[in-house]
């Protein structure tokens, strides 16, 4: 079907979506994704082009690793799948991995996300090391210290349910100490899954001052607040004062690093997508099988499955007036495009029924990974035919066709 087809039946057609940050799971847990399940899941979500994280077991820390995932993602035939590999070796934090073979190998970029690397001497040489061919440093900014044991947002809610929390100042004090390296290294560093109001003035500053940083944020930090922990499901912009709960407290589906953060946060997040400072916006996607989210809140493993519903959380956003469709789109397309270096292919491409609503249900998720707070929310706009390479490989809910599903 042509694009041209597609624009006078009233679909909003868009480059296709690069998602900057994604969980694949593949080697070492595939019963919570593999490539090829997630690689389908990107396509229904809108996302012609996926990057996938290391922390796999093993890590993707080897040449031989970084090509077999671009090996198992051509062969799933669905969003294109770049590997990113690990700043050090096994995501241990005490050496360095062989960045200039892993670059040639494949890797797009380098990260030890959800392992910060701590030691600042060690991150210098990680940011020095991939400044000489201009490499990608992509940084989970926290400090663990900071952080602790904590499983949610540290303020009035966690108090109020009793749960230990991770504080703003974990990621503030974190990026502060990113930035400044990077200023002294020259290096090119990109922030992931940015969330509270400081980190984003901090890096503005950074941005103003001419340093090389760029950032992203995730359509869950966007969409949601801590008080979703404590069973509310209204989404920022729909908040009410008090906010009243409507599902069950301690949902391990809003359990995720970094926390869900106060509203205040999120009215900042969107504040730096509308004025630049945020570049892209990147699921994080973690999928997780269930027997590792079925638990009490605190054992529960952190993350949110997000590659099918982001688009609608944004679109949200846009319907409520905090940002306009244009600058979310950029921030899903050339953005992400431009802190990877690659470009935006004319012949990926997706349509988008904007207006459609549709519920969030396990058995209507591609994604193996059935973590998400939204089961049962109904949520509005979502892609209906994906292109990628010129090829048609997803197919559904076109009007007036039947669905076919992800192929």
């Amino acid at each position: 079907m042509e694009r041209r087809e597609l624009e006078s039946r009233g679909y909003l057609v868009a480059p296709g979506f690069i998602d900057l940050h994604a969980h694949l799971r593949e080697p070492g847990f595939e019963d919570s994704e593999t490539i090829a399940s997630g690689a389908r899941a990107a396509l229904r979500g809108g996302f012609t082009t996926i990057c996938a994280m290391p922390n796999t077991e093993p890590a993707i820390d080897s040449p031989g690793l970084v090509t077999e995932v671009t090996t198992r993602g051509r062969a799933a035939a669905a969003a294109r799948v770049l590997p990113i590999a690990t700043i050090t070796r096994g995501r241990a934090g005490r050496e360095l991995s062989d960045l200039m073979e892993l670059s040639a190998a494949g890797a797009v970029a380098f990260s030890d996300d959800g392992s910060p690397v701590d030691d600042a001497q060690l991150f210098r040489h990680a940011l020095e090391y991939a400044r000489t061919k201009d490499l990608l440093i992509i940084e989970h900014a926290q400090d663990t210290g900071l952080s602790g044991k904590g499983v949610m947002n540290e303020g009035v809610v966690s108090a109020r349910l009793g749960l230990p929390g991770i504080a703003n100042a974990a990621e503030e004090t974190a990026v502060s100490r990113d930035i400044a390296i990077a200023e002294m290294t020259g290096g090119r560093l990109h922030l992931t899954h940015v969330s509270t109001r400081g980190a984003i003035a901090s890096i503005r500053d950074a941005k103003a001052r001419g340093l090389r940083i760029t950032c992203d944020v995730t359509p869950h930090h966007l969409a949601m607040t801590d008080d979703w922990v404590a069973g509310v499901r209204e989404f920022a912009w729909e908040r009410r004062e008090p906010p009243a709960p409507s599902a069950t407290p301690y949902d391990s589906a809003t359990k995720v690093n970094p926390p869900l953060r106060g509203l205040r946060d999120v009215r900042a997040l969107w504040e730096g997508l509308a004025d630049g400072t945020v570049d892209a916006i990147a699921t994080d996607h973690a999928p997780h099988a269930s027997v590792k989210k079925d638990v009490e809140f605190d054992q529960a493993a952190f993350g949110i499955s997000g590659l099918e519903t982001a688009l609608s959380l944004v679109l949200g956003g846009v319907g409520a007036g905090w940002a306009d469709r244009d600058t979310v789109i950029r921030a899903l397309t050339t953005g992400p495009a431009g802190i990877l270096g690659i470009p935006v292919r004319d012949d990926d491409w997706v349509a988008i029924d904007p207006d459609v609503e549709w519920s969030v249900a396990a058995e209507g998720l591609i994604s193996m990974g059935k973590n998400t707070p939204l089961m049962g929310r109904k949520l509005r706009g979502r892609v209906v035919y994906a292109v990628v390479g010129g090829e048609a490989r997803f197919e559904g809910g076109l009007r007036g066709a039947t669905p076919v599903g992800s192929r």
